[in-house]
């Protein structure tokens, strides 16, 4: 009798297993994934009730102590081990605390390219306690103006190719920042970080100058366009910091890895993820200055790289919380209308599988938004009310996603005015106040237009003309370039005689985008950037065919 009850149990654990792979066939890697974010959420619980509140900073200081001569930075061929990264960042905080008045608490904008000294100065800053906000290094003039005013910083820190951007808006900066660059020959009116830290001692900063009190105080600025208007700075926690940092391991990472970071530092996804990540592994980052799809396998075998970034849209929300307890919902949006669906009772209500539909997350105790810094209305917009029932409250991502049959999520496109493009939000007010500041142009609307084989849309401006002014194209060519980032640039403009606008006088852009910019179905002038004229150039058939068919780099 043993023997058929042990063959029907073999048979059932068989059956049982073929069930667990036909249904359920990311069941193992998901628990094992979820054990690792438990352990991770009972490890800072407990340190909580110990009275010791580590910070990623802390992590940091933590392995150069135990591991002081492993590399922790690769740049360019150059190695910074933890040891060498430690004493440098002492001695960009005893700069600080011997030439100036910072104290804990207070806000640094940071403006750098991807360098080793970008981390030297945020971690120099952190040890003093400091808030870094990190600042787009494409941005310019009027935009890198507005974000530098609207975390009101006690300093300003610029790298050596960035100063002309700051120079540009010197006279208009408030007066009691102090601009620090990391050169040695600077302007009147900006001082040379780089001559102090070559006096500047490494001697380990007491602590205290940079002990939590509580992991909900702010660690970084981070700037998001977000989906309105010009970019706007999200604050990031100690505690979001220390879960983004925990991403890598818990996607199995260890200290034996080598990780390419190629994306630009002042993105959470590179700086939290990726800097954060390394040192809750204790493992190597290989940082490039810039992405380049040329060098990038070559330097892969050439570092030995086990493991690279992806700025893959759902990235940044790792930085938010551990990814099995980012609780969503996807609801249906009109797209007519700009806004979230609702029913008749005035509930949101779910997408199906496979549809796209607006990602949001609910707002409670365990899962708060820390919104943005400043004006509270900016924080306010991103808030959703009574979705499902009466006082809800959900964060609106503004991204589109869909969800497959197994449960992944596929990032579709951005809402309202935004785009995205080059792995970049581009807020379409922002382009279009900047395009608007020439003397001819009446009005302008900026929306994004999908091209074949290309990720994201790219930009496209309708324009209409004040009466009895032409239009200079090579103005608004120069206008753009020199006052917007590469990717926000539209490359596509549209001349109408009169502008649609929605019931509250807003741009219709639903059309607009939908027309693209084919001049087969468009009988409005068309013209396309060309960057070798530096001017715009009507877009011909031939020309069309030519982006169609990828001929042309956008």
């Amino acid at each position: 009798m043993l023997l058929p009850w042990i063959s029907g149990l073999g048979a059932g654990m068989a059956l049982l297993h073929l069930l667990q792979k036909l249904l359920f066939p990311y069941f193992w890697k998901d628990l094992w994934f979820l054990l690792k974010v438990i352990r991770c959420g009972i490890r800072i619980k407990l340190n909580r009730r110990k009275g010791e509140l580590v910070t990623v900073l802390d992590k940091f200081l933590s392995q150069a102590q135990k591991q002081p001569r492993k590399p922790f930075i690769v740049y360019e061929g150059d190695i910074y081990t933890y040891e060498d990264v430690d004493r440098r960042s002492s001695r960009v905080a005893r700069a600080f605390l011997n030439h100036s008045a910072l104290e804990k608490g207070d806000t640094v904008a940071l403006l750098m390219s991807n360098e080793p000294d970008f981390v030297h100065v945020w971690f120099g800053l952190a040890k003093l306690g400091c808030v870094v906000a990190f600042l787009n290094s494409n941005i310019r003039s009027t935009s890198l103006l507005h974000c530098i005013r609207s975390c009101e910083p006690r300093a300003l820190v610029v790298g050596a190719d960035l100063l002309e951007a700051v120079e540009e808006i010197l006279p208009s900066l408030p007066e009691d920042i102090s601009v620090w660059a990391v050169k040695d020959s600077v302007p009147r009116g900006i001082i040379s970080l780089k001559e102090k830290l070559s006096t500047a001692s490494d001697k380990p900063v007491p602590r205290s100058h940079h002990a939590a009190w509580n992991l909900k105080t702010p660690s970084l600025y981070i700037f998001t366009s977000g989906t309105t208007g010009l970019p706007k700075a999200a604050v990031i926690t100690q505690l979001q910091a220390l879960n983004g940092a925990a991403g890598l391991w818990a996607f199995g990472c260890t200290s034996d890895d080598i990780i390419y970071i190629t994306l630009p530092l002042y993105h959470s996804s590179a700086a939290i993820l990726g800097i954060g990540g390394c040192i809750e592994l204790g493992a190597t980052c290989v940082l490039k200055k810039k992405f380049s799809a040329s060098q990038f396998w070559n330097d892969c075998k050439k570092y030995n790289v086990t493991v690279f970034q992806y700025i893959g849209e759902i990235c940044r929300y790792l930085c938010k919380q551990p990814k099995l307890f980012f609780t969503f919902d996807l609801i249906k949006y009109d797209f007519q209308k700009d806004e979230p669906f609702r029913n008749e009772q005035g509930w949101c209500s779910h997408v199906k599988k496979g549809e796209p539909g607006l990602l949001i997350s609910r707002v409670n105790e365990k899962n708060p938004f820390f919104g943005y810094v400043g004006n509270k209305k900016h924080t306010e917009k991103k808030l959703l009310r009574d979705v499902f029932k009466k006082g809800d409250v959900y964060f609106n991502t503004g991204d589109l996603m869909v969800q497959d049959h197994e449960n992944f999520l596929y990032f579709h496109d951005r809402i309202g005015d935004t785009f995205r493009w080059k792995g970049e939000n581009i807020a379409t007010t922002e382009v279009s106040d900047i395009i608007g500041m020439l003397d001819f142009i009446q009005e302008s609307n900026v929306y994004g237009v999908a091209v074949p084989d290309c990720e994201g849309k790219i930009g496209m401006a309708s324009i209409t003309l004040k009466p009895n002014k032409s239009l200079d194209l090579e103005k608004v060519y120069e206008q753009a370039v020199t006052s917007l980032p590469a990717y926000a640039c539209p490359r596509f403009l549209r001349i109408q005689e009169k502008m649609e606008t929605t019931g509250t006088f807003k741009p219709k852009k639903f059309q607009l985008v939908q027309e693209g910019f084919s001049p087969l179905k468009i009988s409005d002038p068309l013209y396309f950037m060309d960057n070798l004229k530096k001017t715009y150039v009507p877009l011909t058939k031939e020309l069309y065919d030519q982006i169609m068919l990828g001929e042309i780099k956008l």
